[in-house]
């Protein structure tokens, strides 16, 4: 795999070794924390009460549309 470098402050920096394991290296953490954040937006999308309906409400305009 090819390297890169990316600059990112001393702060940032110090928070990443916090959340790291041990013998982790930067490229492990970076790629556990993305995978961690698909992992919660696939959560939240799932989750979410948007254009949510009771299924009541959705049977009752299912047999509106297709009576039986």
């Amino acid at each position: 795999m090819e390297k890169t470098t990316i600059a990112i402050s001393r702060d940032i920096k110090m928070q990443m070794q916090e959340f790291g394991y041990k013998g982790e290296s930067y490229s492990d953490l970076i790629k556990r924390l993305i995978e961690s954040a698909k992992q919660r937006q696939l959560h939240d999308f799932l989750m979410s009460d948007d254009g949510f309906i009771p299924i009541e409400d959705a049977i009752k305009e299912a047999d509106k549309r297709w009576p039986k």
